[in-house]
């Protein structure tokens, strides 16, 4: 699962007034980012940023430990004394990247290969013939709950747990010991040759990104490379061959062959592919293969990628049985659209009183918006073709999936919760100037694009976005909320600004929002209505547990009486009132209680609960079996047909119980057990 925990206003700015730096390079070609860039960028930072307007010795200090943990976040290579170190050389960065005088960052980062050498060193040391598998093995894995160690002795005596684990988790993939220390090895190669291939253009990118960091949890920097992933996340569109591709064990592998994509169209490929080799067309010729062996997988990706009707041929080493087998194939590069990421919808039948009923699933993946182009593909725009389709079809009521959606552009999260009622405020967004007050979003379509009734399915992956469309209509009343007990808390909004010259992009936070009814989701996140069991319903998931997460606040209300439609006109939508969340919530635990799959995840849940803090390597074969069990489900998946992911996705427990509840909606109303909204626009207009 991709989670797109962000949030952004896609502003596309090329700066015409620029440090000299960046004027004289605005002629030539693409630039590599470099120390006399540094300084320019982070001032665009305390520009645009809601909370700093300078820079502070806090701000500093934040900035120096995100840089460490870029370093280092999982505490095995650097030592106490290291880390100290690197925060002495680093004091006064703000002064010395001003005077362009970026040694300290290149020193740093050699102190930590040198530490990351050791550490291969002793793996292979540990590793050899001598080495005895230890499953009593136990150890603190999370690193938020560690302290870097004081010395080598301290270092040691971790690492050398910490390789049990990495053999543990080999040999019980129904690998010899043998084998799995061949594979962590290899790992260790891997990791070292990454770490020294670093150029310092990318060490730039690190401190940038660190100083991003220490902003908020939401600011960060884009290199050109992952600025090309966020526009592409937000187009829903690339070019290329049309595959998801994973690196394993040096290799770079095919996950998933894209429906309708170049790859998939030529019928040569399949999952599990290894591509050894990419070679590049030039006229009628191929140039000489790259070996992509051992290659990060961000520069094999570069090398497949280009523009549409481009030639590339793949080198494939192919898995047959016992047999290996060799191959090339040569794709032709296209268009290709990331349906999955998009809005869909399915249909189902339920015979409610007597009666067949259709209810829609509505599953939004992400906020989407392509602001490359006047008229580019858009959720909102997307939503309100497939509403109108459903209304066609004469659906009863709607379940609208923001479970998995991590958020997206803040312009579709107000037009899309403005489909479901006539015109009103959405959001309120806070300045970074307070005496100016905050910024009123408010749909302006008047139309009701579905006014039937409205379960949303959340949990604590839904975020920003879908916060936002989750507790607009919560606010007012227009939709249940289904789901894990709240959703993450993102209560902010970012900006995304372009660099000129292919230097990335910086995303600053810019404001905080509040939803109608003047909360903000921030840290509390939307609270479902009726809650289900969700394996997302940990103490790990959530911004409050984000380093320098901006405080809740709120507002007061701003609800709009003009988003409701008289009774019996078109369009007129009826308001959810507690008696009816009440029954529902009754129904709903008593199948919950009844459901295996529900018990299967209360049943994880306290065993993970129950572990704490320290891991235990037998644990990991006392899992053994579900461990294959999920690993088989997980490559089966990759080669289903999109009607096979469908009938997955609707048996899915979290989307059953919430057709369900919807359900019981339809059947109270048409039943008259009990009246829908019989008080609750009075109770709002006495509000």
């Amino acid at each position: 699962m991709k989670l797109k925990i962000t949030t952004s206003i896609l502003t596309a700015l090329v700066f015409l007034s620029l440090s000299t730096a960046f004027g004289q390079a605005l002629g030539s070609g693409g630039l590599k980012l470099s120390c006399e860039h540094l300084d320019f960028i982070e001032q665009r930072y305390i520009v645009e940023h809601i909370n700093f307007k300078t820079y502070t010795p806090e701000l500093e200090n934040r900035v120096i430990e995100q840089y460490v943990k870029h370093l280092d976040s999982s505490k095995m290579y650097l030592r106490q004394a290291d880390v100290n170190l690197v925060r002495r050389s680093l004091k006064g960065i703000f002064v010395k990247i001003k005077n362009r005088d970026c040694r300290s960052i290149a020193a740093t980062y050699k102190l930590y290969i040198k530490r990351v050498q050791e550490r291969v060193v002793f793996a292979k040391k540990i590793l050899g013939d001598k080495f005895k598998f230890n499953k009593k093995t136990q150890l603190v894995l999370d690193s938020k709950s560690r302290k870097y160690p004081k010395n080598l002795s301290e270092q040691n005596r971790f690492h050398s747990k910490y390789i049990q684990f990495q053999v543990a988790n080999f040999v019980t993939s129904d690998m010899s010991l043998k084998e799995a220390k061949e594979h962590v090895i290899r790992s260790y190669d891997r990791s070292l040759k990454r770490v020294k291939s670093k150029k310092l253009s990318e060490l730039y990118v690190i401190y940038m990104d660190a100083f991003a960091r220490g902003l908020d949890p939401h600011s960060s920097y884009f290199s050109r490379d992952q600025l090309e992933d966020f526009k592409i996340s937000m187009s829903l569109s690339l070019e290329g061959i049309g595959a998801t591709l994973s690196s394993k064990d040096g290799f770079t592998v095919i996950e998933q062959l894209i429906t309708g994509g170049a790859a998939f169209r030529s019928g040569q490929l399949k999952p599990k592919d290894k591509i050894t080799a990419v070679s590049q067309a030039k006229g009628k010729l191929f140039l000489k293969p790259v070996n992509v062996i051992e290659m990060e997988l961000r520069e094999v990706v570069r090398y497949i990628r280009g523009k549409k009707g481009t030639k590339v041929k793949l080198s494939i080493l192919r898995k047959e049985g016992k047999e290996s087998k060799r191959l090339e194939v040569v794709l032709i590069r296209d268009k290709i659209k990331l349906e999955d990421e998009a809005a869909n919808i399915n249909y189902l039948d339920r015979v409610i009183n007597g009666k067949t009923q259709k209810i829609a699933v509505l599953n939004l993946p992400s906020f989407y918006a392509d602001s490359s182009k006047k008229d580019g593909r858009s959720a909102a725009n997307d939503m309100k073709t497939i509403l109108k389709e459903a209304r066609s079809k004469n659906i009863s009521g709607l379940v609208l999936d923001l479970s998995t959606n991590g958020g997206g552009s803040l312009d579709d999260a107000v037009k899309i919760a403005g489909l479901f009622f006539k015109t009103g405020n959405v959001v309120k967004q806070s300045q970074k100037d307070l005496s100016k007050g905050q910024i009123p979003l408010a749909d302006k379509d008047q139309a009701v694009d579905f006014a039937g009734p409205v379960v949303i399915l959340t949990s604590r992956i839904s975020a920003s976005a879908s916060e936002i469309v989750a507790g607009t209509l919560k606010d007012y009343k227009r939709a249940i909320i289904v789901g894990g007990d709240h959703t993450f808390g993102k209560g902010s909004i970012q900006s995304v600004h372009y660099l000129p010259q292919n230097l990335g992009a910086w995303k600053t936070t810019v404001g905080m929002f509040f939803t109608a009814g003047g909360a903000s989701t921030q840290h509390l996140g939307v609270e479902a209505d009726i809650k289900i069991p969700s394996v997302y319903s940990t103490d790990e998931i959530g911004e409050k547990n984000l380093d320098y997460s901006l405080p809740p606040k709120k507002i007061s209300s701003f609800k709009s009486k003009d988003a409701y439609v008289e009774k019996g006109k078109i369009g007129a939508w009826t308001v959810v009132d507690r008696s009816l969340i009440s029954t529902l919530k009754a129904k709903s635990k008593k199948r919950v209680a009844a459901n295996k799959d529900f018990k299967e995840i209360i049943k994880d849940m306290k065993k993970a609960k129950k572990r704490g803090k320290v891991m235990k390597v037998s644990e990991l074969f006392e899992d053994e079996a579900k461990k294959k069990s999920d690993k088989k489900k997980s490559e089966d998946s990759k080669t289903l047909s999109k009607a096979e992911k469908i009938k997955k996705y609707l048996k899915r427990a979290d989307v059953v119980e919430a057709v369900n509840v919807l359900a019981d909606i339809l059947t109270l109303s048409s039943g008259a057990e009990i009246t829908i909204g019989s008080k609750g626009k009075k109770e709002f207009l006495k509000n």
